[in-house]
């Protein structure tokens, strides 16, 4: 019998998904980053849930503030990456008992900040003791049924795109995590990345109102693994010929011998859209959405970089819970 760290957390959820009776007409099935109820005249009830717990999520210097603003921005992001505007969140806190009167009130704080940041209220929720702080929201919003942008439905020849540059947040969690040094404004834009990261809403919104985008999912996993997961959903692959990495992050593996592609593909925690648009339809969504154009989908299931006249494979490598941890990012 397989312990769960020898499963891991996308193991664990298919044997958790065969053992649940599916709705019956469910708008959106098992294995996107979001669910679905129809309400009746192309509308969704959009629900997103995700949880936060301080031992895997938590880098050293994030405040408690801090920490509860993530915990609703990943949520989130993941309704913002099906182009879907959040209205409000539920909050689940499970709290150490040695926490104090301060300690709940910069957490309350942080939470409302998130929510407000995105146009949303936190509703209510729950409290409860826990061994270790975990935050687990639930975030709510409508969506058009024919404008939600999912997992599966990227077509071969369709152009693969991402909102921003990667390798920040890879790079800044080995200065909070491995005590690496940089330049103190290069380490502060490192670092900020990841105690203060931002979903996408403006872009997601409007990326889906073009109704140019096939496919589409947030990089909190990993950009290399985002682009897997979208491969195994459209039953299609890629081969990218721009790495989108960041100066910053080439700027710091450059001082301590790291491989700036690594920290571009294999990172996560980047809160970017990943998505693939129709290529007759590019220029109209470019003018409207600042995109960086990194590959395109093939009919191969295969996930490519091509370098020149060679071709390397992208593992389907990123964050994963029971097998991944902070201290080995």
């Amino acid at each position: 019998m397989k312990s769960v760290k020898e499963l891991g957390e996308r193991r664990i959820i298919d044997i958790i998904l065969k053992h649940l009776e599916p709705m019956p007409n469910m708008p959106i099935h098992f294995g996107d980053d979001v669910s679905a109820v129809d309400l009746g005249r192309g509308k969704l009830a959009v629900i997103k849930t995700d949880m936060l717990v301080s031992k895997t999520d938590v880098p050293p210097q994030m405040s408690l503030w801090q920490a509860a603003r993530k915990a609703v921005v990943m949520n989130i992001s993941d309704l913002v990456a099906k182009g879907v505007k959040p209205i409000a969140l539920l909050a689940s806190i499970g709290v150490p008992r040695g926490f104090n009167q301060k300690d709940i009130e910069r957490i309350a704080a942080g939470l409302n900040a998130g929510a407000r940041e995105y146009d949303a209220y936190i509703l209510g929720g729950d409290t409860n003791e826990a061994s270790d702080l975990v935050i687990s929201c639930a975030a709510f919003g409508i969506g058009e049924k024919n404008r939600l942008m999912l997992r599966g439905g990227a077509k071969p020849g369709d152009i693969v795109a991402v909102t921003d540059f990667f390798g920040n947040t890879a790079a800044g969690l080995k200065i909070l995590l491995k005590s690496l040094s940089a330049p103190s404004q290069l380490k502060k834009k490192l670092v900020d990345s990841v105690l203060m990261p931002r979903a996408r809403l403006n872009e997601g919104f409007t990326l889906a109102q073009t109704g140019a985008v096939t496919s589409s999912i947030d990089s909190s996993d990993g950009l290399a693994w985002s682009l897997h997961e979208i491969s195994v959903a459209s039953n299609v692959g890629f081969i990218l010929s721009n790495l989108p990495i960041s100066e910053e992050a080439k700027k710091f593996a450059n001082l301590h011998g790291l491989d700036a592609v690594e920290l571009c593909l294999y990172g996560g925690e980047e809160y970017e859209l990943v998505v693939t648009i129709k290529p007759r339809l590019w220029k109209t969504v470019s003018k409207k959405v600042s995109l960086i154009r990194i590959g395109r989908v093939t009919k191969e299931k295969t996930v490519m970089f091509k370098v020149g006249k060679k071709v390397f494979p992208i593992r389907a490598q990123g964050w994963e819970h029971f097998k991944t941890n902070l201290s080995n990012s």
